[in-house]
């Protein structure tokens, strides 16, 4: 009687659980080898298509969990678990983290639009985010600038990626636009010819596109100059300063004046 109960155990439970619990073990053990090999080559397609490293990364340990999710569940399907019940318990678990973290999502899910799409990349100098400076890192939920003055600032993705930005290094060459003004008794032709040839003296304004000297405006107390060369990106703040010095001295130099604002005062006496 004993011998047969414990046959009837090994038969009925015994057996079929140990076949259970190995094919388990196989499919999770040759599971997670499929999962290694599927990784590995979609790496070796990603780093091929010069994908970003961040993003490349991202994406195989998406795929890596995603997989492993998959197979853990195959497993436990194997031993009889109610994985329906634990699917469902997994998508209620994820929605909650979901709500809880929509402020992170969110700047998760500009991160990757922005690796993916690089509207700039680490070393331009773009005004994004209300911030304005060289991008030193681009990260997955937020992106590190360097101020003119040295400052360290961390921007969420999401402010960037939800405005405008804009990207100072993005072309080769930038327009400098100027504005300069004379008296109304100077004369138009020599203060033209002046800056003409400030800007045909400098060897960083490119010839193309050509450099634009034209009257803008006739204004309250100026006749307003309007100058605009082309430089490379690099030397623009350089030319800039260069520029705005050497027109004030050849003004001084020719005896053009620059007008500033002046009020009249006339006073009557009284009886």
């Amino acid at each position: 009687m004993i011998n047969l109960n414990i046959q009837e155990i090994f038969s009925v439970y015994v057996i079929p659980w140990a076949i259970n619990i190995s094919l388990a073990l196989v499919i999770f053990y040759f599971g997670r080898m499929v999962i290694g090999v599927v990784v590995k080559v979609l790496r070796k397609l990603l780093v091929k298509s010069r994908m970003d490293e961040i993003l490349v990364n991202f994406i195989s340990s998406i795929v890596k969990s995603l997989l492993l999710l998959f197979v853990i569940v195959a497993a436990l399907d194997q031993l009889g678990v109610n994985t329906t019940s634990l699917i469902a318990l997994l998508g209620a678990a994820g929605l909650a983290v979901g709500l809880a973290l929509q402020g992170s999502l969110q700047n998760f899910a500009a991160g990757v639009m922005m690796i993916i799409f690089r509207p700039f990349k680490a070393g331009d100098y773009v005004e994004a985010g209300g911030t304005a400076g060289v991008v030193e890192a681009i990260n997955i939920f937020s992106t590190t600038m360097r101020t003119g003055d040295n400052r360290e600032i961390i921007v969420p993705n999401g402010s960037i990626y939800n405005g405008a930005i804009t990207n100072y290094s993005a072309r080769e060459t930038r327009r400098i636009d100027m504005v300069f003004g004379i008296s109304y008794g100077d004369d138009l032709r020599r203060a033209r010819a002046i800056m003409q040839q400030v800007l045909d003296d400098d060897e960083r304004v490119l010839k193309d596109p050509a450099y634009t000297v034209a009257v803008a405006e006739l204004a309250d107390s100026s006749v307003n100059f309007v100058v605009r060369p082309w430089v490379k990106n690099s030397d623009y703040w350089a030319v800039k300063f260069d520029l705005t010095e050497k027109i004030k001295l050849a003004f001084d130099d020719n005896g053009i004046s620059i007008p500033f604002p002046q009020m009249d005062v006339h006073m009557q006496q009284a009886g």
